[in-house]
């Protein structure tokens, strides 16, 4: 039987209310059905970790696994999508997974070395080369990007305006320009769009590799913003930043116009949601962002 960190309790009864308390309750008894469905073993000395789904240190065999629990969110489903059609290259090895949804078993990859553990340059270029590798024709039934970006293109200037116009105008204006031509910009691939270096972690069979896809339809550059914003602090200057998108764009063989147009769109949607989120530090980033990009 595992015992549920009570912070992690708390944190979903905040987020998700009752259903997250129930949820976070129903975790012992789904662990234990999981563990006796695959034959696992909990490593005893390994607290549970996560925020939003539980993940255990396991073994199967004396193998090394990592046994996830899906929270409340939808879009486990497109997950097990994702990690299928990769199949372990560019991305965590799915070994199984529950018909119902609620947990994966992974292959253990090293959570004390991600991709933030290294130096900016280098952690850009692999981090790039991951975007190539990840590019490969999209399983049926993932949310498209284009969707997104139309759905952007109609909230940005309503979202600023419910906020009381925190932005700049032009910039504002310049995203919903951009999303309204990434919106008739389709692409067929499939896309990690939530691929930050501490997404990305150190493995034994690849050097490197990404884990928790959000996993989208459309076009690679998507991949690009949120490996721009969440190191720039690293950057020490404007010729830094540009440097980073540069090496971002060249290691995954990149449009770069479309890679520019993606982190434009999604820095003003990013700093929106920030703002409403209470966030303090994270749209300090966004305006330098902006600021070196336009």
């Amino acid at each position: 039987m595992i015992v549920v960190p009570q912070d992690f309790e708390e944190g979903l009864i905040h987020a998700y209310g009752d259903a997250g308390r129930r949820w976070a309750r129903s975790l012992p008894a789904l662990v234990e059905q999981l563990c006796s469905e695959w034959g696992l073993q909990l490593v005893e000395d390994q607290p549970p970790y996560g925020d939003w789904n539980l993940i255990l240190l396991v073994r199967r065999d004396h193998e090394p696994c990592v046994l996830k629990i899906f929270g409340p969110d939808p879009g486990a489903s497109d997950e097990v999508h994702a990690l299928r059609r990769w199949a372990g290259r560019g991305a965590v090895l799915l070994l199984e997974a529950s018909p119902n949804g609620e947990g994966v078993l992974l292959e253990r990859l090293d959570p004390t070395r991600p991709l933030t553990s290294i130096e900016l340059m280098r952690a850009a270029e692999i981090a790039g080369s991951l975007i190539r590798q990840l590019t490969v024709p999209a399983p049926p039934g993932l949310p498209l990007l284009v969707d997104i970006a139309q759905s952007h293109a109609e909230t940005f200037k309503l979202r600023q305006q419910a906020q009381g116009n925190p932005l700049p105008s032009r910039w504002v204006d310049l995203a919903t320009q951009l999303a309204q031509e990434l919106a008739a910009d389709s692409g067929e691939s499939l896309v990690h769009s939530d691929l930050h270096y501490g997404n990305v972690l150190a493995g034994t069979r690849e050097p490197w590799l990404a884990i928790d896809p959000k996993p989208v339809i459309g076009n690679p550059e998507r991949s690009v913003p949120e490996l721009m914003w969440t190191r720039i602090d690293d950057a020490p200057d404007e010729a830094a930043v540009r440097d980073l998108f540069n090496a971002l764009t060249r290691a995954g063989d990149l449009d770069a116009h479309r890679a520019w147009a993606w982190t434009i769109v999604q820095t003003v949607h990013y700093w929106l949601w920030g703002l409403n989120a209470g966030l303090t530090e994270d749209p300090v980033r966004c305006r330098r962002l902006l600021d070196t990009l336009t």
